[in-house]
């Protein structure tokens, strides 16, 4: 059986989130910021009159932030609550795998990203880290206030 991923990357690193989940994927909007709001919300965007929350994937994996000239995408995923924008830095393509080659993540994988990836694909060129939206989206534990 295969699956189909929506890929993109941060920091570098190759993730993905599966097709299904995924509501749209759109260049970088202009968003509202949020007073009081965990440093990982970076604000909130308007889609289409639909108000969503974008969240930094890089400030959610506590991983450098991007340069401030580099505008970031989003990647709108459908979660229990709603339409959430996962802020990544570039898309990459819709890719088909066999689930058979899924694996637990690697030991070498630190901190927050070990709770937030469930699994990685061993592909040609890269290792695509597989990510829990919900887990990601859920920030009743994750960050600080900013």
């Amino acid at each position: 059986m295969t699956k189909q991923f929506c890929t993109f990357f941060v920091n570098g690193l190759f993730f993905g989130v599966e097709v299904l989940k995924v509501q749209e994927v759109i260049r970088y909007q202009g968003m509202t910021r949020v007073p009081l709001a965990p440093a990982t919300i970076q604000g909130l965007i308007n889609l289409r009159g639909q108000i969503v929350t974008a969240i930094d994937l890089r400030r959610r994996l506590e991983l450098p932030p991007r340069d401030a000239e580099q505008l970031p995408m989003n990647v709108v995923v459908r979660s229990e609550d709603g339409a959430v924008s996962l802020l990544v830095d570039e898309i990459g393509d819709v890719v088909e795998i066999q689930d058979d080659i899924f694996e637990h993540p690697p030991e070498t994988l630190k901190g927050v990203a070990r709770e937030l990836v469930q699994g990685v694909y061993k592909l040609k060129a890269q290792l695509l880290l597989i990510l829990d939206t919900e887990k990601t989206v859920n920030l009743a534990n994750a960050g600080t206030r900013a």
